[in-house]
C-alpha cells in the first residue's frame, strides 16, 4: 500500500530526471524540484544519493571530521504516557485506565527517573531523553490530580524539576521532548536542558483537518502551532531537534514543503541543530495499522532530498532501529551523518517493536563503508557556547565534552550541582567590569564602533528577514488624511467620546496632515487641560542600566553588547548602590533600573539589586525591571510570574517600567526582535503586576517597520488593559532612534518617525486614552527640545525625568544628551507657554509624599 497521500500532480519521469541533473550540477532547488526528487527511484535515486553524499561529505570536511558519523548514547525516560492528542499511529500513549490496569502511575516517579538515569550513567550514557505526551492534564483529571498531589502546577513544571534532578544526581544531560510549548515555557526550560526537540512531522494541514487523517483530533499537531514552537526555540537560542515523519499520508509536494519550512526556520535563527528523516512503520492496534510501511527507496529519496535542500552544514539523522541493520549503510549512502540516540539500556518507547541496534554492530557496519561511528553529546558542538548554552549547564557539559565538542568516552557521568555560575551576584556583589563609565563617556567619546562584533549572527539571518518583508521598510497602504468629510467626522467622533472612537476614525486622525493635524493637536491639548490641567510635570530621577551584556537579539537595540565587546560593561552591586546614593544627594526621588539579559545573571539578581538600592537609598522609589527582565527572572528562578513579582516587591521594587512593549503586534515584533517576549506575554506580566498592586508605565516604540494601523491597535490594547486594571501611571511614546540601530544599518527599517508622526502619535494617544491614562509623556532624549515643545502643545503633559544618565538612546545615536537639569526641563515647559512642576513617580507632590 502506498505511503503517499492523494497527489494530483505526481512528477513525471522527465521532471525527475531534470531535477536530479540540476541537483548534480549544484543548482539551487525550489519546492517543485524537491517534489520531483522525492519521486526518484532506481538509477535516478542512485544518482540523487551520490549527489547528497557529496554534499554531506563537504559538510563533514568543513568540520574537520571527514568520514565520521555520530550518535548519542542515551537513556529513554518516558515521563508520562498520557497525552491530550489522538494521533492515529501512536502506541506510546495510554489512557489512565490502561495504566491503572497495568499497575502504573500516571507519571514516572522521581525515584523511577533517578533509577533509569543512574543505570544509564553506569553504562556510559550521556543523554537523558525525556519523552512524554502533550499536556495530559488538559484532558485527563487523573493527570491533574497526580500533579496537584505532588505539588506541580503542570506537566512542564514536573519536567523541569526532573531535569534538574537528573543533572544533579547523575550528570546526564537532559534532552527534552515535551511536545508543544509556548515561548515562556521554552524560556523556562532552557536553563535545565542543553537541547530540546519536537518533530515537525508535516506541514500538511490536510492531515490535521481531514477526518481519519493521521493528525485529526490532535490539537498539538496543527502545523502552524508546531512551526511556531520551532520559531520560538530559534528566537530563544535553544538548540533544537526536529524532523519529518515520512509516509503518514502526505503528498510528495507536502513532504517537500515540510523540508523547506524547516530550512526557512533554520536559516532565520540557526537553532535547528539536527533534522530527523523518520520513516513511518505501521503498528497493530492503531487506526493506521493497515497503512503500509514506508518503502526503503522512498525513505532514501526523502533523506537525499532533505540533504540537498538543507545543505552540508545541517546534521541529518535517520533512526537506525527503524530499518534493518544492513540497511543502515544505505542510509549513509543517502546523505545522513547522524544516527541519533541509541540506548544500551532502555527500549525505544515510541517504537517498542523495533529494538536498538547494538552499538558495536552498527559501528562495524559504518566501518564497512568507510565511516567511523563516534559518540556525541545531546547538543552538537557548534552550540556549546553563548548564547545557546545556559551558564548553569556549562559544568555538566565540560565534564562530558572532549576538545572537539563530541563526547568523551573515558568518563562516567556523575552528578554536578545545578547552580548559578561563579561570579554571579551573590549579595556580596561582583566586580564592575568593562566600560563602566559609558554613561558619561558616551557623550564625550561616543561608541567604539557602530555595531557589535557578532552583528551578522546574533540577530538571526538578515537575508531571511528581508525576504519576509515585502516592499521594504516604508509604511505601506495608508494614505495621509487631510481636512475633509472624513477628517471632520473623525474629529467630531473624538470630541463626542474620545476613548471610544472607531478604528476608522482613529486611523484618519493618526494619519492627519495640514489643518486636520492642527485641529487634532488642539483637541488633544483641550483634553489634556481637562484631564490634568496646565502644569508640565517632571521627576528628578536617575537611570541605572546595570549591564549592557545581552544576547536576546533585539534588532532595534544598539545598547546590547557581547561580554567581550569594547563597549560592554556590568556594574557591581556596590556600584549600583553608590549611584543610587549619588541620586539622592542631588535630590532624586526615583531610580529607574533596567539592563541587558546577561547570561550569567541569576534570577535572584533582580531581587538583590532592588534590595541594595533600598538599603543604600531607602527614600528612592525603585522603578525597575521591564516585562522582559521579569520573564528572564521567572525562567531562571522557576517562580511563577506572580510569585516573582511579589518577591520583587518585597525586595524593594515599587513600580515597573512598561518598556519591551515596542509594538504589541507579533508580526511587527518578530521583525524588530529575534528573541524578546511575545505581545501576549508582555500583557500577562503587566496585568499580573497591576493585579498585585504594582503600577507600571506603558510605552510604544514607533517609526521603524510599523504603520499607523499598528499604532492604533497598540493604543487600543493599552486602553483595554487600563479599563480592567487601572494600573498604568502614564503612556510614553518612544520614537525609534535609528542611527546605530542594527535593523536600520541592515537596511530593514526606515529612519525613525517624522515630526508629523510624533505630533500625531502623542495627540492620538491623548484622545484614545482620555479618561483612562491621565499622563502622556514626551521623551526629550529622543525628540529634543523643539519637538518636545510642539507635542506639549498637542496633548502631552509630562517631560519624564532628569535621568542623570541615559545610555540606551545615546548608544542608538540620539544627539540630545543623557541628562537634563531641573532648570532645563522647566525651560522646555516655558517654551510651550506652561508652568512646570516636580512630581514623584506616581504623580504626587514630592513634598507631600515626604
Amino acid at each position: 500500500m502506498s505511503s503517499v497521500g492523494p497527489d494530483v500532480s505526481c512528477p513525471t519521469p522527465r521532471q525527475v530526471s531534470r531535477a536530479v541533473a540540476r541537483a548534480r550540477d549544484g543548482k539551487s532547488l525550489d519546492v517543485a524540484e524537491a517534489t520531483a526528487l522525492l519521486a526518484a527511484r532506481g538509477e535516478q535515486l542512485t544518482d540523487l544519493m551520490a549527489t547528497a553524499a557529496r554534499v554531506r561529505d563537504a559538510g563533514l570536511a568543513a568540520l574537520d571530521r571527514p568520514d565520521t558519523v555520530t550518535y548519542s548514547r542515551k537513556v529513554f525516560i518516558p515521563l508520562t504516557r498520557l497525552c491530550r492528542d489522538r494521533c492515529h499511529y501512536c502506541t506510546f500513549v495510554a489512557t489512565p485506565s490502561r495504566l491503572a490496569q497495568a499497575g502504573e502511575p500516571p507519571y514516572l516517579s522521581p525515584d523511577g527517573v533517578r533509577a533509569i538515569a543512574a543505570q544509564g550513567a553506569a553504562l556510559g550514557c550521556k543523554e537523558a531523553l525525556f519523552t512524554l505526551g502533550d499536556r495530559p492534564e488538559d484532558r485527563w483529571p487523573e493527570a491533574k490530580q497526580w500533579l496537584d498531589e505532588q505539588g506541580y502546577d503542570s506537566t512542564l513544571d514536573y519536567v523541569r524539576a526532573m531535569a534538574v534532578l537528573v543533572l544533579e544526581e547523575t550528570g546526564l544531560l537532559p534532552h527534552l521532548n515535551p511536545g508543544v510549548m509556548t515561548w515562556a515555557e521554552i524560556n523556562r526550560l532552557k536553563p535545565v536542558a542543553p537541547s530540546m526537540g519536537m518533530m515537525l512531522e508535516s506541514t500538511s494541514t490536510r492531515l490535521f483537518t481531514e477526518r481519519s487523517a493521521a493528525h485529526y483530533g490532535s490539537p498539538d499537531k496543527d502545523p502552524a502551532v508546531r512551526l511556531r514552537v520551532l520559531t520560538d526555540a530559534g528566537r530563544l537560542n535553544v538548540p533544537f531537534t526536529t524532523g519529518i515523519l515520512v509516509g503518514i499520508g502526505e503528498t510528495l509536494r507536502e513532504r517537500a514543503e515540510s523540508i523547506f519550512a524547516m530550512r526557512q526556520i533554520s536559516r532565520q535563527y540557526g537553532a535547528v541543530q539536527e533534522v530527523i528523516i523518520q520513516n513511518f512503520r505501521a503498528k497493530p492496534d492503531t487506526a493506521m495499522r493497515r497503512h503500509g510501511d514506508l518503502e526503503l527507496e522512498e525513505h532514501l529519496a526523502a533523506i537525499a532530498t532533505a540533504r540537498l535542500v538543507l545543505g552540508p552544514a545541517m546534521r541529518l539523522q535517520a533512526p537506525p532501529n527503524l530499518v534493518d541493520l544492513e540497511a543502515c549503510t544505505t542510509l549513509l549512502a543517502a546523505g545522513i551523518d547522524d544516527f541519533g540516540g541509541i540506548s544500551p539500556l532502555t527500549p525505544d518507547h515510541v517504537n517498542p517493536e523495533r529494538p536498538w541496534p547494538e552499538i558495536e554492530k552498527l559501528s562495524r557496519a559504518c566501518e564497512s563503508v568507510g565511516f567511523r561511528l563516534v559518540e556525541r553529546l545531546t547538543v552538537h558542538p557548534p552550540y556549546l557556547r553563548e548564547p545557546w548554552l545556559d551558564p548553569r549547564l556549562k559544568p555538566h557539559i565540560a565534564a562530558l565534552a572532549g576538545p572537539a565538542g563530541l563526547a568523551r568516552t573515558d568518563v562516567t557521568p556523575s552528578g554536578i550541582p545545578w547552580q548559578e555560575p561563579d561570579g554571579a551576584y551573590d549579595g556580596q556583589g561582583w566586580s564592575s567590569v568593562g566600560r563602566t563609565d559609558l554613561h558619561t563617556s558616551i557623550d564625550s567619546e561616543g561608541r567604539t564602533s557602530d555595531r557589535r562584533d557578532d552583528f551578522d549572527d546574533v540577530y538571526g539571518d538578515w537575508d531571511a528577514l528581508r525576504e519576509g518583508i515585502a516592499g521594504g521598510p516604508e509604511p505601506r497602504g495608508i494614505a495621509p488624511a487631510r481636512i475633509g468629510a472624513a477628517g471632520k467626522d473623525a474629529l467630531a467622533a473624538a470630541e463626542r467620546d474620545p476613548a471610544n472612537i472607531s478604528e476608522r476614525h482613529a486611523l484618519t486622525l493618526v494619519t492627519a496632515e495640514g489643518e486636520l493635524l492642527e485641529q487634532l493637536c488642539r483637541l488633544a491639548d483641550d483634553l489634556r487641560r481637562e484631564a490634568v490641567g496646565d502644569d508640565v510635570t517632571y521627576v528628578v530621577n536617575r537611570n541605572i542600566n546595570f549591564t549592557n551584556v545581552c544576547y536576546t537579539g533585539c534588532r532595534f537595540c544598539a545598547f546590547a553588547q557581547r561580554r567581550t565587546d569594547a563597549d560592554a560593561y556590568t556594574l557591581s552591586l556596590d556600584e549600583i548602590g553608590s549611584r543610587a546614593e549619588e541620586a539622592v544627594a542631588v535630590g532624586a526621588t526615583e531610580v529607574c533600573m533596567q539592563g541587558g539579559i546577561h547570561p550569567d545573571l541569576p534570577g535572584s539578581a533582580y531581587f538583590d539589586i532592588a534590595a541594595e538600592v533600598k538599603r543604600r537609598a531607602p527614600s528612592l522609589h525603585v522603578h525597575a525591571f521591564s516585562p522582559m527582565e521579569v520573564m528572564n527572572g521567572v525562567a531562571r528562578t522557576g517562580l511563577s510570574i506572580r510569585d516573582f513579582l511579589v518577591k520583587a516587591r518585597e525586595s524593594g521594587v515599587d513600580s515597573l517600567p512598561g518598556t519591551a512593549a515596542e509594538i504589541l503586534d507579533d508580526d511587527v515584533r518578530w521583525v524588530l526582535t529575534k528573541g524578546k517576549l511575545p505581545a501576549s506575554q508582555w500583557t500577562e506580566v503587566i496585568r499580573t503586576a497591576h493585579g498585585i498592586g504594582l503600577p507600571t508605565t506603558s510605552t510604544m516604540m514607533y517609526g521603524h517597520v510599523d504603520h499607523p494601523g499598528h499604532w492604533v491597535a497598540h493604543l487600543r490594547v493599552l486602553a483595554d488593559i487600563q479599563r480592567d486594571t487601572g494600573g498604568f501611571t502614564e503612556f510614553v511614546p518612544l520614537p525609534f532612534v535609528h542611527q546605530s540601530a542594527p535593523i536600520y544599518l541592515a537596511g530593514v527599517a526606515r529612519p525613525g518617525p517624522t515630526e508629523r508622526d510624533n505630533r500625531a502619535v502623542h495627540a492620538l494617544a491623548r484622545v484614545m486614552l482620555h479618561g483612562l491614562v491621565p499622563n502622556i509623556q514626551t521623551s526629550w532624549v529622543k525628540l529634543g527640545p523643539d519637538v518636545c515643545t510642539k507635542v506639549l502643545r498637542g496633548g502631552a503633559n509630562d517631560l519624564g525625568g532628569t535621568l542623570m544618565e541615559e545610555t540606551i538612546s545615546r548608544m542608538a545615536g540620539s544627539t540630545n544628551g543623557s541628562r537634563r537639569s531641573v532648570a532645563e526641563l522647566e525651560e522646555m515647559a516655558a517654551l510651550a507657554g506652561r508652568p512646570a512642576r516636580q512630581r514623584t513617580t506616581l504623580y504626587t507632590d514630592p513634598q507631600t509624599s515626604k
